[in-house]
């Protein structure tokens, strides 16, 4: 296996390597090191700086504000961001700048795209992810949330949950049953629907680290344009399965550097609680090295398929699985080591409420400690382990599937 990167993609990682310097204070460790308010100050102000240097949209067509490079130039960039410990925009950039606008790129008309990219990349318009259900999770082709054309206007009624930042967004772009008739996996349609307006009701809910993050999102009777149906009619089975592939290579990249850096603030940690020479200490710890490099290393695999263009496969399952479920022993170690002072969690809980917290995020037992819920949570948001090791055992090992009842 080659690892090695072509000169051009090198030259382009040294302009990143220059822009950190000189943006980032002399004495920087990365964003998990300033306090919450802090933190969400320079993220917004970081955000402006990414989009000036057309960071924000590196793949995109020049036409939409883009830079027009390659997939392999987005995993430079997001391999320095994250070994620089700073982001890759605001929270729900996930959902507008990596996920809605590359979908719109290769599935949106020249409207959608002339309407929604320049919102997105400008921090207009905010989005959100409106697929899983309170009865279609994981099963995400059994959803029930219908819409119905009356005119020029869908009209939609249903549920979203785990709807991650609707509290914080504009829009969200929503998967909806349009033929009651079709197949399951059929007659679905991929909508872009306004947050504010009647008939939609968005409700936070609490997790159980403390933290806002997810919501429940009600339609009734909301309504959407006719032409903001992504993709076709019927076919958003397909856009949503394009859309899962977007984020793939960025985190074979990025999880990696991420998972390093907690495995060395859990060294430092068991230096500060006199653990590091306990002898069944330093073995847990050896593990989690171990498989962050068994990670790294898949990452690489991953990474290959994405740039050539393949549709998403098993590999991405393996992963999903091998890195949510590391995290969960990783963080039980962190607890282990700190013992009864971890039951009292005391500084700043982790800024992030998906994986690790940030790099150079001091080693408070409330980083710790949260980030050891949030490790629960890995096991099923994206997919939970069991939908993994099933579609692991029916694609790769051939085993049967399990038996299906016949529609929602």
């Amino acid at each position: 296996m080659d690892i090695s990167y072509p000169p051009q993609t090198e030259a382009f990682r040294a302009e990143v390597k220059e822009f950190l310097t000189e943006a980032l204070p002399s004495d920087w460790k990365g964003i998990g090191a300033l306090d919450e308010e802090a933190a969400r100050a320079f993220a917004r102000d970081w955000r402006g700086r990414l989009a000036e240097r057309g960071y924000l949209s590196l793949t995109w067509p020049k036409p939409y504000g883009g830079r027009d490079l390659s997939k392999l130039h987005q995993v430079v960039l997001m391999e320095e961001l994250a070994l620089a410990g700073v982001p890759f925009g605001l929270p729900q950039d996930t959902f507008g700048v990596k996920m809605l606008a590359n979908t719109l790129l290769r599935w949106g008309t020249d409207e959608q795209k002339a309407r929604f990219l320049p919102r997105i990349l400008s921090g207009e318009d905010t989005w959100c992810q409106g697929y899983s259900e309170p009865d279609a999770g994981s099963d995400l082709a059994a959803l029930r949330t219908r819409a119905v054309l009356e005119g020029e206007e869908w009209v939609i009624d249903g549920q979203k949950v785990w709807t991650s930042g609707a509290h914080h967004s504009d829009w969200i772009f929503v998967l909806a049953r349009t033929d009651s008739a079709a197949p399951w996996h059929r007659g679905i349609s991929f909508l872009l629907v306004p947050l504010d307006q009647p008939g939609v009701e968005v409700r936070p809910f609490r997790m159980m680290s403390g933290q806002l993050h997810f919501n429940e999102v009600f339609f009734d009777g909301a309504r959407t344009r006719a032409d903001l149906v992504v993709g076709g009619v019927d076919n958003g089975w397909t856009v949503a399965q394009s859309l899962l592939g977007v984020e793939r290579g960025e985190e074979a990249a990025t999880n990696p550097v991420l998972f390093r850096a907690e495995v060395e603030r859990l060294v430092e940690l068991a230096r500060q609680y006199g653990r590091d020479q306990d002898p069944v200490i330093r073995q847990r710890i050896a593990w989690c090295w171990s498989k962050v490099e068994i990670m790294r290393y898949l990452g690489y695999r991953i990474l290959t398929g994405w740039l050539k263009g393949a549709e998403p496969g098993p590999e991405t399952s393996i992963a999903k699985l091998y890195w949510s479920e590391y995290h969960t022993e990783v963080t039980d170690l962190a607890m282990d080591i700190m013992g009864l002072h971890g039951q009292v969690p005391a500084g700043r809980p982790p800024l992030r409420t998906y994986r690790a917290d940030d790099p150079g995020a001091a080693n408070s037992s409330a980083s710790w400690s949260t980030t050891y819920l949030i490790a629960r949570s890995g096991t099923i948001y994206a997919g939970t382990s069991q939908v993994q090791r099933n579609i692991l055992a029916e694609k790769v090992l051939g085993l049967p599937r399990e038996p299906r009842i016949t529609g929602p």
